[in-house]
Order: structure tokens, then sequence, then C-alpha cells
């Protein structure tokens, strides 16, 4: 299935399975929803199966959202007591469409209770409550951590999964890897298929020197060593320290959570010559989570300057990770989006797309290890392979068999798609919209919060100032700006135009003029990777 097809079936209301190899476009393709609902002023939650996954889309964790933290099952005294948390019950009852990414690491009875929650709060015995479902992962990457030797058990093992209704959309194009030789060994060990046909070009990668300026990722399978190589190799670099420390406000068990789920380092000690990863996506200074560089000085300021190793140079600034709830934060802690990347684990690199890495799979301890790590490549001459055990290449006959049904599933559901005409199908996505809009009524609750930024924004503050404020998120204040200017309240924004850089609103406006149009998604595809949906958005208030 391509993107398109399977966003077209997102905007239908559908709930979805979203799948595909590594590289397929699945955070992606999440994102573009996202934003497409938050156009539209409906209510997303944004959850992953851990904080690590959650930092890609900009969300939370599942277990948080859902208040049920690390337990498997609430008795009937647990779930009175959880239903008398009004945060609780505001949020369920606003939120309208729930994501949750990495599903392949979240167990199944988990799911379960997360579904008997949405129904309690929400009163209504439909799966989850009536909200839309979006379940995104891949069965082929780590499962979920085993207790009692329960094997592999993924959500398809849920009570709740075949009550659903469950779009299946298999995406099957490639963006990450650009190399045929990568996506064949890639797409046998999918298959089960990992043969002579697999060995024989992965042998060549035995401990060959890569050709290239990049210092590898070291990615291994076990923990203990990760933190001794880092800081055995920045012993080695002479020069002084410069030490970051991680600032935190909010919760005092939300920040923790958010340490735990994070990569970055409470202590972030670094030297002129480290090897660095970037930990956020950031389209402005183009930098995403996985870029690998070396940090070759530090500013006036003390920020640490990096050049990556397609050669730009960039000054990284402290970065943010939050909790928020309904745009409030709830948490948040600040540092430099950087650690050193001499070595990470395998676990800890899903969702990266690395340039190069070194990679040890002698240790390999779970069916699927080898798949996750070696799809982090984006080609096969950025791998040097230090060791394979049997179990590395394997991949659970279950899950197989499973991913062979999810794409039939798959190319049935592109068949439903394409007997509805295009009408037929914006009608049906427009009917959907018109169910989880806000209402008038929840419209009119929220009017006394817009007056309160007004006076921020009388006042000349930043945007950030004012979310800072406000304790909300600065894409909430934007909103706010919006609802502000749409009721023909009179409002000076002007000021707030120095925030751009040197002639980038310009170009925004312009393409904003050639789409004839006030969506953001058009102007996106005309200014490419460079700009990011918050700016354009941002812009997008000074349109006459």
């Amino acid at each position: 299935m391509k993107q398109k097809e399977a966003l077209e079936i997102l905007k239908m209301g559908h709930n979805v399975y979203l799948t595909g190899a590594a590289g397929s476009g699945k955070t992606y393709l999440l994102n573009e929803y996202i934003n497409f609902l938050k156009e539209n002023d409906v209510s997303v939650a944004v959850t992953a199966s851990t904080g690590i996954a959650s930092t890609h889309l900009g969300g939370m964790t599942i277990h948080s959202w859902a208040g049920i933290g690390i337990n498997d099952d609430l008795n009937e005294w647990e779930m009175d007591s959880l239903l008398q948390k009004s945060h609780l019950a505001k949020r369920f009852q606003n939120t309208k469409v729930l994501i949750i990414d990495e599903v392949s690491m979240l167990h199944h009875y988990r799911l379960d209770l997360i579904d008997k929650v949405c129904r309690a709060f929400r009163q209504k015995d439909f799966p989850f409550g009536g909200m839309q479902v979006i379940l995104s992962g891949d069965f082929f990457q780590l499962p979920p951590i085993s207790k009692n030797n329960e094997g592999f058990c993924f959500i398809n093992k849920a009570n709740v999964w075949n009550d659903m209704d469950l779009k299946v959309c298999y995406l099957d194009e490639q963006y990450r890897q650009d190399c045929d030789t990568l996506t064949n060994i890639l797409n046998n060990i999918r298959q089960d298929n990992a043969g002579e046909n697999v060995l024989a070009p992965l042998r060549l990668r035995y401990k060959k020197q890569i050709n290239s300026e990049i210092v590898p990722t070291k990615l291994y399978t076990h923990n203990a060593d990760i933190d001794i190589i880092n800081n055995q190799q920045l012993d080695l670099i002479e020069g002084s320290l410069k030490i970051f420390e991680m600032h935190t406000k909010g919760n005092r068990k939300l920040v923790e959570t958010l340490k735990k789920s994070c990569l970055a380092q409470e202590e972030l000690r670094l030297k002129k010559g480290a090897v660095v990863m970037f930990l956020k996506n950031n389209p402005i200074k183009k930098y995403v989570n996985g870029t690998l560089g070396k940090v070759i000085d530090f500013s006036a300021g003390g920020l640490p300057i990096v050049k990556t190793y397609d050669g730009r140079i960039i000054e990284v600034e402290e970065e943010s990770w939050v909790i928020d709830e309904d745009g409030k934060i709830k948490a948040e802690l600040k540092q430099i989006p950087l650690r050193l990347a001499w070595a990470i684990t395998i676990h800890k690199s899903q969702g990266m797309s690395l340039d190069c890495a070194e990679i040890d799979l002698s240790k390999s301890f779970v069916e699927g290890m080898g798949y996750v790590a070696l799809s982090r490549v984006k080609k096969i001459e950025g791998l040097r392979l230090m060791g394979l055990n049997d179990i590395a290449l394997r991949i659970n006959k279950e899950v197989s068999e499973l991913d062979k049904k999810l794409l039939l599933f798959s190319e049935k559901a592109v068949d439903e798609l394409s007997s509805f005409s295009e009408n037929e199908v914006k009608k049906i996505q427009e009917t959907f919209l018109d169910l989880v809009s806000p209402t008038k009524e929840e419209k009119q609750e929220s009017l006394s919060t817009y007056e309160k930024t007004k006076l921020l924004i009388d006042e000349k503050n930043s945007l950030q100032e004012i979310a800072d404020k406000r304790e909300v998120t600065k894409e909430t204040i934007v909103g706010h700006i919006e609802k502000l200017l749409e009721s023909g309240e009179k409002i000076d924004i002007d000021y707030i135009k120095k925030g751009f850089e040197k002639n980038r609103l310009e170009k925004i406006l312009k393409a904003f003029k050639k789409t004839k149009d006030k969506k953001l998604t058009p102007v996106k595809e005309i200014l490419g990777d460079d700009f990011g949906f918050d700016e354009i958005r941002v812009a997008r208030l000074f349109l006459e």
C-alpha cells in the first residue's frame, strides 16, 4: 500500500493497524495525519509503547497517558480509584483519536487493559470507548520483554484486536535504504529466507573497514559495556572537558518517566573531537534523530559546534522533551540533544537511521534482533559486521505467518478504497470530521484561555515566552492566535516576525500564494524538508 492510500483510509475514520518494513515511512505518515487532525481542531492523543519511541512523535507513553502505569490489570477497587481522577476523565472525554506507536513492544494484555480503561472513562461499550485508534508498528521488530517465559505474545493476541474492525495499511515503499543489496537482505530475512543469499553479502562486510570519514556507531546486543566504551573513547581525547547539566521542571514522577524514556543524559560530557549523535528532529537546523557528527569546537557561549558527516556545521542549542496534557506542560526536561555515539544498544537504536554502523550480533538473544540492527543502516557500504550467532537472523514462525495474513488484509483495504469514487471518499472523510470536531459549547468553554494569551501578546512576549508563562506548548499558543484572528479580534502580532531567520517568512508566504490555499501540507511539499510544519503554521498567521 502506498502512503497516500493509507492517509486516505486514516482520514475516513477507520481503526487502523499501520505497518511495513523498517524505513517504509510509518512515522512520517503518522505525523502527516497528526497535522491533518490538528489543522481541523481534532483532539489527538499521541502515544507509544516506550518512552524512546514516544519522543519520535513528540508524545508520551501509552501507560502514562492511560494512567495504568506498570499495572498488568486493575481490580474493581483500583479501577474505581482511577475513575476518580478528574484530569484523566477530561483527557479521555476530549480525545477523539488515539495513536499508539511501536505496538510490537506492547503486551497483548496491556492493550486489553487500555481498552478497558477507555470504555470505563467514556462510558461507551465500544472498543476504546468509540475513539478512532491507530496502532502502528512492525512485528518483525523487537517484541515485548517476556515474563515467565510466555514467548512471543504480540497485540494480535489481545481480546480487543478482533473487535476493532481494523483496516490493515501495510506500507510497501522504501524510504530509508538506498541500496538494493541491503533491501534484498532485509526482505529475505522478513520472508524467513535467510540462507546463503543473505549470508554471502554479509560475509563481504565481515570486519570490513568502512570507506568514510564517519566514525561508525557500534551497535551491541547488551547494555553492560556501552557506557564503558563511550567513556573510554572520550577519555582518550586530550583537551578540556565540557559538562552540560539537564534542567527539569514539573511533576516529579513524570519528570522521572521522561528521564528514563529519553536518550538525553542528565550529565552530558563532551570534548572537542567527540563522536556524537543527535537525539531530536529539527528540520530548521537540518538534523534528525540519529544524525552523526563530531564536536569540532565550542561557541563563545559554550555551546557545542558539531560537524555532521555530510559536512554541515551546526551550533547545537538546548532542546526540550515534554509531557503535556491538553496543551499544558506537566513535565519538561531540557538538555543539549546529543549523546556520545561510539556505541549504543540495538534496543535503543530502534527508530534511528544511521549512515554507518559496526554491528556485533554474536550475542543475539531474541529472534528479530539481527533484522532490527541491520535495518538501522542506510546502505550496505555503511555496515561493518563483527559477528553473528545462530539466532541473529531468525524470524519467529508465528510472526512470519501473521505477516502473510496482514499483507492480504492490506490488499483488501486497497481494493475497498478503490471501489469508492473520489467524491465518495471525501464525503466519508467530511462526515468523520463532523463527528470528531469540537462542538460550539466546547469552543466557548475555552474562550477565556484565548483572552489570557491575548494579554501576553499585547505585552509583546515571544511565542516561547507566552508558552512558558501559560505552561502550555508553543503550538497551543499559535492555535490561540489563530482563533483570536478568526473571531475578528484586533491583535498586533507583527513583532513575532522577528523570530524568523532571514527570508524564511517571505519564502513561506510565497508558497502559500502559489497554492492559493491555507492548508499546511501543500506548502510543505513546495518548500521541502528545510521547513517544518510548526514554522509554516506560524507564518500562516501573516497571510492577508
